[in-house]
């Protein structure tokens, strides 16, 4: 009777002590976010919320990003570190409850002390044993919590790592078609300065012009000539890093062709402020570190106080095989380990940990103006890359019209070769600039849907 009050009163007391959890719990920082992201619009919806494959619509690109996903190293090492930090929180989890174990065994001892008194002790047993570390103060609890955390921050990680990925899959893709398109403006432009030279050596052997315009011909169609080979260089490099994105060896990329032109929406949805923190994986992440790390800080402080164990055994236990089912044994066990001194070494715990939830606050809040700075930029991209497209366009077709007239005028003796040559140089540079436009229309798309963290689910 005594045994069972004594049960009855640990159990209580344990009861509610371990209904204590000790120590600063999370508050998210005042971050005093801005009224809207844009200064010309405030929506409460977002492109972000758009499937990635609604914002990049090339079949071929798609296709090129689903084999990134599925078979990037960096996505399958996210995927592991996801199912490792499972079982780790699953271990925290655990130590929150009773520990029951088993064990059998059979043993023997013999002595003989002084030569002449042999003694034999064979013993066999089995026993059940439970074991419990109390929460009392909630250091289990902090530990639990903190693995909680650093799981829910692996998924931000890999949500984070899927949507560079698909946004650096399609940053490259555009490119290397824009690589594409220039290296066909400069064969395009070869032909056209071999036809040059041979005109100019006609006229030159013609008597018509001197040799200097001869020779500046064939200056123009070299100079011309060596940019193909370093053009077909950066193709070679774009395509590897694209199929190192993939998962795969180097191999030729399949890709369309560069588009005339490239619609951007007419209304741009950004969303609020709030939505840029919620749908950003790199910012929550940042906020489950540091969740995690104000949990270390929990269990740090924990550590401070005695931890209270308790065990008990129940089992059988005799010399003789035959009785021993007739030879039950119990035992109970209250331990309580508390630091008593330790040259400041707990409380210089605290202290570190404290710093480190410091430098974890610090580093969530430069994660959202990191964000905050993504998306403005790539706001003010997307407003200005139009007025780019059409001052370039328009520099296209004026530098065009400007050179057929030059060659017009310099086939009729009225202008020299070299106005020709400033006429077709000038053509040439609006010719990859217009290029450059159109691409930097598609990548701007693309780092705006990044900057508010669309394409990660």
């Amino acid at each position: 009777m005594k045994l069972k009050s004594t049960l009855l009163y640990i159990t209580a007391a344990t009861l509610t002590f371990s209904s204590c959890q000790i120590g600063k719990h999370y508050t998210r920082p005042e971050l005093n976010l801005p009224e809207q992201l844009d200064s010309t619009q405030q929506d409460t919806l977002t492109i972000a919320e758009m499937q990635w494959w609604e914002i990049y619509t090339d079949t071929t690109l798609q296709n090129l990003i689903d084999k990134t996903l599925e078979h990037n190293k960096d996505i399958k090492m996210a995927a592991a570190r996801v199912k490792e930090l499972a079982a780790m929180k699953r271990i925290d989890f655990a130590n929150l409850f009773p520990q029951l174990n088993g064990s059998v065994y059979t043993q023997k001892e013999a002595s003989n002390y002084g030569g002449d008194k042999y003694s034999n002790d064979p013993e066999t047993g089995a026993k059940a044993t439970v074991s419990w570390e109390v929460d009392l103060w909630g250091n289990l609890r902090w530990a639990k919590d903190k693995s909680m955390a650093d799981f829910l921050g692996s998924i931000e990680a890999q949500r984070a790592l899927k949507m560079s990925l698909i946004a650096e899959v399609a940053q490259a893709y555009f490119e290397l078609v824009a690589l594409d398109n220039e290296l066909a403006i400069v064969k395009q432009t070869l032909n056209a300065r071999e036809e040059g030279v041979r005109l100019a050596k006609i006229r030159f052997e013609g008597g018509l012009t001197s040799e200097t315009s001869y020779q500046q011909a064939q200056v123009e169609y070299a100079r011309t000539a060596t940019l193909v080979p370093d053009l077909e260089r950066k193709i070679s490099i774009k395509e590897n890093d694209i199929a190192f994105l993939a998962g795969e060896y180097p191999k030729q990329i399949e890709r369309s062709i560069m588009p005339d032109e490239v619609k951007l929406p007419e209304s741009l949805p950004i969303g609020l402020p709030s939505t840029l923190l919620e749908r950003r994986p790199d910012v929550r992440q940042a906020e489950q570190r540091l969740i995690a790390a104000n949990a270390a800080v929990g269990i740090a402080y924990t550590n401070m106080f005695p931890k209270l164990s308790l065990t008990a055994q129940y089992g059988l236990e005799s010399g003789e095989m035959s009785d021993l089912l007739k030879s039950p044994i119990h035992y109970l066990s209250a331990n309580l380990l508390g630091p008593i001194f330790a040259m400041g070494k707990n409380r210089a715990i605290v202290k570190a940990k404290k710093a480190a939830y410091e430098q974890e606050c610090y580093n969530y809040e430069k994660s959202v103006l990191t964000a905050f700075k993504d998306a403005r930029n790539a706001i003010v991209d997307f407003n200005k890359i139009k007025e780019i497209y059409e001052s370039r366009l328009q520099l296209e077709r004026s530098s065009k019209t400007n050179m057929e007239l030059a060659q017009l005028q310099y086939i009729n003796g009225v202008i020299g070769y070299l106005d020709v040559l400033d006429a077709q140089r000038s053509y040439f540079d609006a010719q990859i600039g217009l290029s450059n436009a159109v691409r930097d229309k598609q990548i701007t798309m693309v780092r705006l849907y990044k900057a508010l963290g669309g394409g990660w689910q």
